[in-house]
């Protein structure tokens, strides 16, 4: 396999250029042919790609975002979408692809891998990649997130305040929950685990038994707005909470050290296993261990809460 495609798709996350440059650079070391596909799967559709050399990846490592693009493309999650692209990718002369993204990007890698060669890197701030320890960009957009709490906090105290931080997360709250233990969230909400009104109450009145007069919560925004948190907060206990949404400030910025180490390891390791013809496959971290799973289980299973976390975070908020 000597001619190889490399795309990001979904949300863009931190670290998604330290992993092109990994897959370029690793390519390149083994005597392969690397494309960029620009603008993800509506730019493989169009044919949109150009030949990657070492300089095409200068100086990124530290960059957030993506130097490929990214886009929506519907038409990606139909049949004849992914002929189209297979097609395109046939026409290239590529035999191989990586695509670089979240859940949504792997389900598509994980559809057309019976047509053409790919791996999946999983690359999301949401880190909801079943059997992955960790997903490149949730390491940077939960530092992110902490460094606005602390900045709150400091407000918080002084004005003796209640804060309500609404961060990302539709369909799992790792980032809400990471988030909230290491800024010493009172209350922290996610989707998994349904945290009722009273219980938030109860806390925030423990807090002024103990003459303690501010307080953060941390909510992801898959359990509801934090305006409508903060409304039922005022009806209940007569507490006016500020609320902050951080929106798409979590995606950008520079990627931590971990972040780009782990990028450039599976961005190396997606290119070995392209050499030794192990097509449909899903890189990832366990224990810090490279690790690959059909990537089907995309399908199959789905990214669980650590429950041990969320126990933690109740245990520290009495």
């Amino acid at each position: 396999m000597n001619r190889i495609g490399v795309l990001t798709s979904g949300g863009d996350a931190p670290g998604m250029n330290a992993a092109i440059r990994s897959v370029v650079r690793s390519a390149l070391y083994h005597g392969k042919e690397v494309y960029g596909i620009k603008r993800g799967f509506q730019g493989l559709m169009e044919g949109n790609m150009e030949k990657m050399h070492v300089g095409s990846v200068g100086s990124i490592i530290q960059r957030g975002g993506t130097i490929l693009q990214s886009s929506m493309c519907e038409e990606i999650f139909t049949d004849a979408g992914q002929e189209s692209a297979v097609q395109e990718l046939r026409n290239t002369g590529l035999e191989g692809l990586i695509i670089i993204g979240g859940i949504d990007a792997m389900k598509v890698a994980g559809k057309i891998v019976n047509k053409f060669p790919s791996i999946g890197v999983p690359a999301t701030i949401d880190n909801d990649i079943p059997e992955v320890d960790e997903a490149i960009g949730f390491d940077t957009a939960l530092n992110t997130i902490i460094e606005y709490i602390d900045q709150i906090r400091d407000t918080a105290t002084s004005h003796e305040r209640t804060f309500i931080i609404e961060v990302m997360g539709k369909d799992t709250g790792n980032l809400a929950l990471w988030s909230g233990i290491a800024g010493g969230s009172e209350s922290i909400l996610i989707p998994e685990r349904k945290d009722d009104l009273e219980n938030i109450m109860d806390r925030l009145n423990r807090g002024v038994e103990r003459e303690k007069r501010y307080s953060i919560i941390t909510v992801a925004e898959g359990v509801g707005s934090g305006f409508d948190l903060a409304k039922k907060i005022k009806e209940e206990a007569d507490i006016e909470p500020r609320v902050t949404v951080l929106g798409h400030t979590q995606r950008g910025g520079t990627p931590t050290a971990r972040d780009r180490v782990l990028a450039s390891r599976l961005g190396a390791y997606a290119v070995q296993l392209l050499g030794n013809n192990e097509a449909g496959r899903l890189v990832g971290i366990k224990n810090n261990q490279l690790v690959n799973h059909d990537i089907s289980i995309v399908f199959t299973q789905k990214s669980k809460i650590d429950g041990n976390m969320y126990s933690l975070s109740k245990e520290l908020s009495i």
